[in-house]
């Protein structure tokens, strides 16, 4: 029996953009699991009693009975409710006939609750249209001390002088003293979701007929994670800057030392030309069902920088058929992998490159390739070769 892996959930400001009548109807059939982990859904549909906080906090510490098909219902509406994607839903019911409630106020996310509650496979296609090419991007450092022993969360206290100098870089970085920390111990992680502002915008708006325009500040959401085990910590934000600045504070808060993260991981492909198809394990990997190469970029160089590439459904399955194997005197820079996830319906791509950045669909599947990569050798501890980036997009 195959292991089940949970979908880490992240997105804490959901949740609250549900309208409760829709949120209800979707959770009913939890409703048993919900009780045992201490949340109690509302008689009624009122928006002040419906306990939001209680369920976000339960997404973001799952356990083994919490039922996967909730969480990727939930991951499915979430990726939708986007510009983009509120565009797609409105020309499919169009499309389709498909009625939902009549009520021009309704969200993007309440649109996108509606079509899973009456046709979830919908809402599955709309989004393979519109999230082919949007993965997450981390960038990853490492303590020069290796694996760090127990797991490591600050207190109450720590997590308050966290806020109050991320405030003082907000702050001066004209995006408000708005920082909020949320930090959730995992088994094998810690995970530091910073909540803060974004620079002032301005926007033209529609305001009951008329022309008019709104001055506000955007709410963004920041995502660390630290594992002991390695000593790592993977860090999405937007700009250089941002990255630095959760690289030192966390560093500081947690060790005392801004600079207790200051080297960069490293990605090589040497793994592929020494260990040939046993590079591509991953029985020993929780969540993976299979990994097979699909395309290898060698770099002959030379005079006119000279770049092969092989491409097949399965690389080392088609070499092989021809008595070959992938050259182990010449530099790979690039290699493609289609990897199939236990509960996904269809493989994604897995690419590594030059980088110590990683791009990953989803927050948990970063740590499922990278437990494979590192247990397969793909991951550095030492100077290595080169740095590599690793990038993982759907496929339909």
């Amino acid at each position: 029996m195959a292991n089940l892996t949970l979908r880490r959930f992240s997105k804490l400001e959901m949740i609250a953009a549900i309208h409760p009548r829709h949120l209800r109807v979707f959770l009913a059939p939890y409703t048993g699991y919900l009780e045992q982990r201490g949340v109690q859904l509302p008689a009624g549909d009122e928006s002040l009693a419906f306990p939001y906080g209680a369920i976000a906090q339960l997404l973001m510490t799952p356990d083994a009975a919490m039922p996967g098909e909730m969480v990727e219902a939930l991951y499915y509406i979430h990726e939708m409710a986007t510009p983009q994607g509120h565009d797609a839903m409105i020309e499919a019911l169009e499309e389709t006939g498909l009625e939902l409630e009549s009520d021009e106020r309704a969200t993007a996310l309440d649109l996108a609750m509606q079509i899973w509650l009456k046709a979830p496979r919908l809402l599955e296609r709309l989004h393979a249209e519109q999230n082919l090419f949007r993965p997450r991007s981390f960038e990853y450092y490492r303590s020069a001390e290796g694996p760090l022993p127990g797991s490591i969360e600050p207190d109450e206290e720590a997590r308050r002088r966290l806020e109050a100098d991320l405030d003082r870089w907000f702050v001066r970085k004209r995006r408000g003293r708005t920082a909020q920390v949320h930090i959730y111990n995992q088994s094998d992680s810690v995970w530091f979701l910073v909540r803060h502002g974004e620079p002032y915008k301005f926007e033209n708006v529609i305001k009951e007929g008329e022309s008019g325009c709104i001055f506000f500040r955007p709410e963004k959401f920041d995502v660390i994670v630290f594992e002991p085990q390695t000593g790592e910590i993977r860090i999405n934000a937007r700009t250089k800057g941002e990255r630095e600045l959760y690289r030192t504070m966390l560093g500081q808060h947690l060790f005392g030392d801004p600079e207790f993260f200051g080297e960069r991981s490293r990605f090589i492909l040497e793994p592929l030309a020494r260990d040939g198809q046993a590079a591509l394990v991953c029985r020993d990997i929780a969540g993976l069902e299979w990994v097979k190469l699909k395309e290898v970029h060698l770099f002959w160089g030379g005079l006119h920088g000279e770049v092969e590439i092989r491409k097949a459904d399965d690389l080392f399955d088609a070499l092989a058929m021809r008595g070959n194997s992938l050259p182990r005197h010449v530099r790979m820079t690039k290699a493609c992998f289609a990897v199939k996830f236990v509960h996904a319906k269809v493989p994604r791509t897995v690419t590594i490159s030059s980088s110590n950045r990683a791009q990953y669909k989803r927050d948990d599947d970063g740590g499922i390739i990278e437990q494979w990569m590192r247990r397969r050798g793909f991951i550095s501890f030492g100077e290595g070769s080169g740095g590599a980036e690793a990038e993982i997009v759907e496929m339909y």
